[in-house]
Parts: C-alpha cells; structure tokens; sequence
C-alpha cells in the first residue's frame, strides 16, 4: 500500500487522507447549502445586489471612455476654429452665414413660380380602366 510522509514524520494511507479530504469537503458544501436554504438572501440577494453593482461600475467605466472620446474630439475641433479665427478678423474662414429670408419675399417667389388661375383638369384614370379609352 502507498504511503505519504506527514510533517511530523509519520505516514498515513493515501486512502485515509482523501477519505478524510472528501468528508470535509462534503461537510464544507452541506454547511454552505444549509446556510444558502436558512437565508435566502445569500443564495438569491447577494447575487443580484453583487451584479447590480458590478455592472453599474462596469457601465460607468465603459461610458467614461466614450465621453474622453468625444471631449477630445470637441477640443481639436475648437483649437481648428481658435486657429482660423486668429487668422482673419472677422471670425472663422468660411464660416456659415445665413441668408436673412423675408417671408413676404419667399411668397412672392412662390406666387411667381406657381399661378393658381392657369390650371386644367385632368381625370385619373382608375385602375380597372384600359387607357385605351
């Protein structure tokens, strides 16, 4: 029979101490499994509390890159106009000037455009009509 030398020099069967490995781990598992069905918030609570929080630190972890991605974005696009505003007096090169629209000149545009004296019925023909007719 095989034997291991202990610390205090003695030996022990192999089969005595995986005996002895296998009870406390059994004894360790049922204690874990009663005290689970004695508080159900271990087995259920603690869980989900633990995921919640975990996921959440996760989340804000995650969204934090993406808002030091943008914000990095928003300020080469700020130095780019920083820049060009140095460079002329009036404000950035190219900038977007709107066009002042008047809208009485934008109905006189579309009265032109459009006369609604100058008009001719036309019957649309149905779908179970042959247009040869």
């Amino acid at each position: 029979m095989t034997t291991i030398a202990t610390k205090m020099g003695g030996s022990k069967d192999v089969n005595e101490v995986r005996a002895k490995g296998a009870d406390k781990l059994q004894n360790s598992t049922s204690g874990f499994k009663r005290w689970g069905r004695k508080t159900p918030f271990v087995r259920y609570g603690l869980p989900m509390l633990s995921f919640m929080v975990f996921g959440t630190v996760g989340l804000g972890h995650l969204l934090q890159g993406s808002k030091d991605i943008a914000k990095v974005k928003d300020d080469q696009e700020w130095e780019i106009i920083e820049t060009k505003k140095a460079l002329s007096r009036t404000g950035p090169i190219a900038a977007y000037q709107p066009k002042k629209i008047s809208l009485e000149e934008e109905l006189k545009a579309t009265q032109k455009k459009v006369d609604i004296n100058d008009y001719e019925f036309k019957k649309i023909p149905r779908p179970n009509e042959s247009k040869s007719h």
